[in-house]
């Protein structure tokens, strides 16, 4: 790993120690090998992966919510959640996601990293949320890039306690999105907090992520069985 991510950590108030970036490192190498035998990720090389997934994903700890209980919405690969553990091991994590396979790679990880409390879960956002054993059960919940902001409010706030926060992790321009999630924020009982606009560190790539802090418990109609919470966003 090379000094960007050593200097990125150390601006979070984080000591890169030799074990956390041989993590770090160990992550690169088992995603790109995992990559040739199932579809992971677009982004190959160790330089691309460690600032397109690494810090894009370590810039969620700008918002100063990640701590006590995380889960990663549709995580993939494990973005934001691995580099999240790997940089604050204090955090329970569980990783939820819709296909087995990346479950697999995830196992994988979490066993060759030797990495503690940290959970996966195979299923989808909207019967992951209302199982009791995740439902407002997580201080926070996180999604990376899945799906647009009214469908992510519905999928995401039922996992979160009240009080937690759901935070989403969006591209350039979010403004359309915040404008759309008006009536989902109203039936989720949840509002948006703030929003954090920059520049993805070392390039000129814009990032928001979306601060949304629950305020009342879930209604039990909600998430909607799917495809209803994607293709027909409240």
């Amino acid at each position: 790993m090379s000094e960007r991510l050593r200097d990125f950590l150390t601006n979070q108030n984080i000591t890169p120690t030799e074990e956390m970036l041989s993590r770090f490192q160990q992550f690169s190498d088992l995603l790109r090998e995992w990559n040739e035998k199932i579809n992971l990720t677009a982004i190959t090389e160790p330089a691309e992966i460690e600032l397109k997934h690494f810090i894009d994903s370590l810039t969620i700890l700008q918002t100063g919510k990640i701590k006590g209980s995380l889960i990663d919405i549709g995580c993939g690969a494990g973005f934001p959640s691995f580099p999240v553990k790997i940089a604050c091991p204090d955090v329970e994590v569980t990783l939820l996601d819709s296909l087995n396979k990346r479950v697999l790679f995830q196992n994988e990880v979490i066993k060759e990293l030797g990495l503690q409390k940290v959970h996966t879960v195979h299923a989808r956002g909207e019967d992951g949320g209302k199982d009791p054993a995740l439902r407002e059960q997580f201080d926070v919940a996180c999604a990376r890039a899945v799906s647009s902001l009214p469908s992510l409010i519905e999928l995401c706030i039922p996992f979160v306690k009240v009080g937690g926060y759901f935070i989403a992790m969006k591209g350039p321009s979010v403004e359309e999105e915040i404008a759309a999630s008006k009536n989902a924020l109203k039936q989720l009982n949840a509002e948006i907090e703030t929003v954090l606009s920059f520049s993805l560190p070392y390039s000129e790539d814009k990032r928001n992520i979306v601060v949304i802090k629950k305020l009342g418990k879930t209604l039990p109609k909600y998430p909607r069985n799917a495809p209803k919470p994607i293709k027909q966003p409240l």
